[in-house]
C-alpha cells in the first residue's frame, strides 16, 4: 500500500471517528476553571504592565514620584485609553473573583 493510500485511510478514519467526550468530574471542572483563571490573570497582568508603563517616566524603581511629576500626569496613550485599561483591569479582577467564589 502506498503512503498516499495510508494517509487517505487515516484521514477517513479520523474524520469518521466520534470525538472523545470526557466526563464532567470535579477534577475536570477544576482544571477548566484553573485554565480560565490563568488566562484572565494573564490578561490582567498585561493590562497592569501597560498602566504601569504610563507611570514609569515619573516614578523611580523604588516607587518615589519624581519632581517632574508636579507638572501633572498625562498618559501617553491619552485619557480615554488609559481609563479603558483601568476598567479592563477591574473586569479581569472581577472575573477571577467570580471564578474563585464559584459564581461562574
Amino acid at each position: 500500500m502506498s503512503v498516499e493510500n495510508v494517509a487517505k485511510k487515516t484521514a477517513l478514519k479520523t474524520h469518521n471517528e466520534v470525538p472523545a467526550v470526557l466526563p464532567f468530574t470535579p477534577m475536570v471542572e477544576l482544571e477548566h476553571l484553573l485554565k480560565v483563571a490563568g488566562s484572565v490573570t494573564g490578561d490582567a497582568n498585561r493590562v497592569w504592565a501597560d498602566i504601569w508603563g504610563e507611570f514609569k517616566h515619573i516614578v523611580t524603581s523604588g516607587g518615589m514620584v519624581v519632581a517632574e511629576a508636579k507638572d501633572g500626569f498625562v498618559p501617553a496613550c491619552g485619557w480615554p485609553e488609559f481609563l479603558e485599561k483601568l476598567w479592563l483591569l477591574k473586569h479581569y479582577l472581577d472575573s477571577v473573583q467570580r471564578i474563585c467564589s464559584k459564581q461562574h
